[in-house]
């Protein structure tokens, strides 16, 4: 009985954190992109930094950052669930190894080398030299995490979906994907985080965003411009988390929450 109470203990308090945590972590964010931003705004700042630091630049590069971010979000989850939800799939198996390993390829690689690589085979720029890149190096947690939830559900409820005459897809769609869903969110969200982060490389291939602004900041010694690219940069990537944690709590089957 006392390990039993003291389990619900456990588990009540690790839900209270959690609930703590996905309520303070935005506020906590926007109180320091406040602070920030108040001190590099009452500041003597010179012409340069002038020019970076305004309402206008700052929504400019977090606007173009934004959109990369989204961009990459959408190549993840086309290319990576579709494709990890093939490979559990009898006739595709044997070939999960190798597309775990090259996604694995794309993950160990410095991320600038593969973004100045595929800017240099195709000559592109922009969203669509730096986009694609980002995704290959972001996908490698969505596409295990896709494989590992459908191969994780329980055998006996295919077994029963089949016994009371679903076809194969209909299994698929209604016992193993819902049932996978946790844990391809919190592929997800590891992957967006990274590409977030990773966004700040774009610049690299003129992609814009908060890494022009870092770019700027170190090259022309301005400390002011620097900080307020890169606590922006953060930012961004601690309120992507914060979305796939609350995506995580409330869009999972309800019997798992």
């Amino acid at each position: 009985m006392s390990t039993t109470t003291t389990t619900y203990s456990a588990d009540s308090g690790s839900r209270g954190a959690e609930r703590a945590r996905l309520f303070a972590q935005p506020i906590a964010v926007l109180l320091i992109v406040a602070a920030v931003l108040v001190w590099a705004f009452s500041s003597d700042l010179d012409s340069i930094e002038q020019e970076q630091i305004n309402a206008p630049s700052l929504l400019h590069y977090t606007w173009q950052h934004l959109v990369l971010s989204v961009v990459i979000t959408v190549l993840v989850v086309v290319i990576a669930i579709p494709l990890g939800i093939m490979l559990t799939r009898t006739w595709a198996k044997p070939a999960a190894p190798f597309f775990l390993a090259l996604a694995n390829i794309g993950q160990s690689a410095p991320s600038v080398g593969v973004l100045v690589l595929f800017f240099l085979w195709t000559g592109w720029e922009g969203v669509y030299a730096a986009a694609p890149p980002i995704a290959f190096y972001a996908l490698l947690p969505v596409l295990r995490n896709t494989i590992v939830g459908i191969q994780q559900v329980d055998p006996s409820l295919v077994d029963a979906g089949r016994g009371i005459g679903m076809s194969s897809g209909g299994v698929l769609r209604r016992i193993e994907i819902p049932l996978a869903v946790p844990l391809i969110l919190a592929g997800l969200r590891t992957s967006l985080v990274l590409a977030v982060g990773t966004a700040t490389l774009a610049q690299f291939v003129d992609g814009g965003g908060l890494g022009e602004m870092i770019d700027t900041g170190y090259k022309l010694d301005r400390t002011s411009v620097l900080v307020v690219g890169a606590v922006l940069a953060v930012a961004l990537a601690l309120l992507v988390d914060w979305l796939g944690a609350v995506a995580e709590r409330y869009l999972g089957p309800k019997g798992l929450q």
